[in-house]
């Protein structure tokens, strides 16, 4: 079935940061011109030195303009020596021990420093869930969302969403407490057993037969396609950046609900359900590492401690994370999409499969000032690229022209009020065993190749961090230190 999307529901504008010469980064393009200039003073002196410093050099600049599976080789091969000498120490396994005080039970990985806070909202008179990051002080608040959907919307109406959007970007931009956003869907495949006792239910026994048995029939077939759909949206805050720090703990975590109720989704195509509680999260996380819990009540959660919410064994592989219920595999985006995409064009990884799946994409908005440095550094590493070529070979190439163009473009936009975003797209899905993997996997391939316009590759060598990342535990790997 195909889901045509009219031009005007077109999203475009997409460009990866490459602000150095090459292929290289700013970073290396100034490390591998200190290191050149460097040997080149050495030489003055010890001219033999560069018969073993320059090939090497070289070398690693080569590796580091290259690129594989979407980033450079010098970083894909330093990751996997890195992610081989972590395996040969046991520093890739964790296994959960019950230690005396002062230690505690913490959460594996990037989410070792998190801590889980029951918070009172005043607004709602609710309890809320507040996930703090002890290590930065930054605190984060997950929305739940009702599950819907706009394929059926009329244009007008899924335009306005989309500009309704686009004012929540400008928001976050505006707001310097606020350092990122993520929002998740999560898929639970599903038996389908509440599905048909509810049509048994209000099925009419006065029905005529022929309708009863195809009732009867789609009743039958139903199990192998529902699934549970759980949508959430977690902002990160930090509530010291404000002009009066709070001064304690309690002040923290009212500063941070205040900030985010100012973030107003309304218009945006979702309705908000309500703010996570603490139980909320703990069943999340625990689901996350355990899928038999996902349909447990909520007082088996209510004592879990955060720690306790993770798993008790694990072990991150190159490829895969495998944890208590299962075995989970996790994807990244390899390349920013080089063409307008239709605002449907995640269709294919929403679609219900035989395995449990998170997507999620991550948001950090740039300030104005930081958005419009990083793209007039765009247009002028474009601009010398296409003249370097221009002068080499007599003319550029067309695909740096449109790079130019494309820079110049999304330098007009932000002139204009549009916001620069830092996002990415992470994709999780879990199996129940080892011997599921490979069907898993496979599933996950077929939707990715589905969208076309997105490409993803596997997480190689941090699947554990990428599966933190598709959970609301308050990290985001576009918010740095």
């Amino acid at each position: 079935m195909s889901h045509e999307v009219p031009s005007a529901l077109m999203v475009d504008g997409f460009s990866a940061r490459r602000s150095g010469v090459g292929g290289l980064s700013k970073t290396t393009t100034m490390i591998g011109a200190g290191a050149l200039t460097a040997e080149g003073v050495i030489a003055t002196q010890a001219p033999a030195t560069l018969l073993v410093t320059l090939p090497v050099t070289v070398t690693l600049l080569a590796l580091a303009a290259a690129r594989r599976h979407g980033m450079s080789a010098l970083a894909y091969y330093w990751a996997k020596f890195s992610w081989r000498r972590a395996s040969r120490y046991e520093g890739t396994s964790y296994r959960r021990l019950l230690l005396p005080h002062p230690y505690r039970l913490d959460l594996p990985g990037v989410g070792a420093s998190s801590t889980l806070i029951k918070a009172h909202d005043p607004v709602t008179g609710r309890p809320v869930g507040v996930v703090q990051d002890r290590a930065t002080g930054r605190m984060t608040v997950t929305t739940l969302l009702a599950p819907g959907g706009s394929l059926m919307a009329p244009t007008g109406t899924v335009h306005g969403n989309l500009r309704t959007w686009s004012a929540v970007l400008d928001a976050m931009a505006a707001d310097e407490q606020i350092k990122g956003a993520s929002v998740t869907i999560q898929i639970t495949p599903g038996a389908g057993e509440a599905l048909g006792d509810d049509v048994r239910a209000r099925t009419d026994p006065a029905a005529p037969e022929l309708a009863k048995r195809i009732i009867r029939e789609l009743v039958r077939t139903t199990p192998h396609a529902t699934a549970s759909v759980a949508p959430w949206m977690s902002v990160t805050v930090d509530p010291s950046a404000s002009a009066n720090p709070p001064a304690d703990l309690a002040e923290q975590v009212a500063e941070t609900l205040k900030v985010v109720d100012g973030l107003d989704l309304s218009g945006t195509g979702t309705d908000i359900e309500r703010r996570a509680t603490d139980v909320d999260l703990r069943r999340i996380v625990r689901a996350a590492y355990d899928p038999d819990v996902f349909t447990a009540r909520d007082d088996r959660f209510e004592a879990l401690q955060w720690g306790e919410c993770g798993p008790v064994a694990a072990d991150d592989g190159w490829e895969e994370y495998a944890h208590d219920g299962g075995v989970s595999v996790s994807w990244v985006l390899q390349e920013m999409p080089r063409r307008p995409i239709p605002y449907s064009v995640l269709l294919p990884l929403l679609a219900p499969g035989r395995f449990q799946r998170r997507i999620t994409l991550a948001y950090r908005v740039l300030d104005p000032y930081e958005g419009e440095a990083v793209l007039e550094r765009e247009i002028s590493r474009a601009r010398q690229v296409e003249q370097a070529t221009a002068e080499m070979k007599g003319r550029a190439k067309w695909s740096q022209r449109a790079d130019a163009l494309r820079a110049e473009k999304a330098a007009a936009q932000a002139a204009k009020g549009d916001q620069v975003v830092d996002w990415t797209l992470m994709v999780t899905v879990t199996a129940r065993s080892a011997d599921e993997l490979p069907a898993a996997r496979q599933e996950l391939e077929r939707a990715v190749k589905a969208m076309r316009s997105i490409r993803l590759r596997p997480a190689y060598g941090a699947q554990a961090a990428v599966f933190a990342a598709t959970l609301p535990i308050g990290y985001n790997p576009l918010v740095k230190g």
